[in-house]
């Protein structure tokens, strides 16, 4: 099924192709902050295992590690997921429904997905600066707020993704551009 580009992306010129690739970038660091968050927290969790059971001492650190890596895998790696198309969710709901409401319910779905990352991001960001003069009691240099960052950024990469969808149209019906092309 091959759409044509929105009018928004095609006729873009370069002021377009420079902001579509400031998206890109936006979504593949999303990607490798994810998968990097994911990977490390696969090495931790064995080794802190490892510490207590093998080596007798039970380390503190592991563990909010892990959480933290966790919600910049969950919150970051959602900003991917929905650009990607990856919210099955919605897909399931909105592919069972007639196509002449497919379009308007979609819309619909990404209006509150803006309003979704709005509270998100203001309550997140709010969690962040309030917690940021505390301390995480195994991890003491690390501030709370520190730890929250996740969630506000991973909220603010999402409404990017969802109004780049509103303006140019789903990632999946659109040409890729290659970066540094005119």
């Amino acid at each position: 099924m091959s759409n044509p580009a929105p009018p928004a992306v095609a006729a873009g010129g370069a002021g377009g192709h420079r902001l579509a690739g400031a998206i890109d970038m936006l979504y593949l660091g999303c990607i490798w902050a994810a998968g990097i968050a994911i990977f490390v927290m696969s090495l931790i969790i064995p080794a802190g295992v490892f510490m207590r059971y093998v080596l007798g001492f039970g380390a503190q650190w592991p563990e909010p590690i892990a959480i933290l890596l966790m919600m910049v895998f969950t919150f970051v790696g959602a900003a991917a997921a929905y650009r990607a198309g990856g919210h099955i969710a919605v897909q399931m709901f909105t592919e069972r429904l007639p196509p002449a409401w497919r379009a308007a319910v979609a819309r619909l779905v990404d209006l509150l997905m803006i309003v979704v990352c709005g509270f998100v991001l203001w309550y997140g960001a709010r969690l962040c600066l309030e917690t940021i003069g505390q301390s995480i009691a195994e991890l003491p240099w690390l501030p709370v707020g520190v730890t929250y960052l996740s969630i506000p950024l991973g909220a603010l990469a999402t409404l990017v993704f969802v109004v780049e969808r509103l303006v140019a149209g789903p990632q999946a019906e659109r040409e890729v551009v290659a970066f540094g092309s005119h």
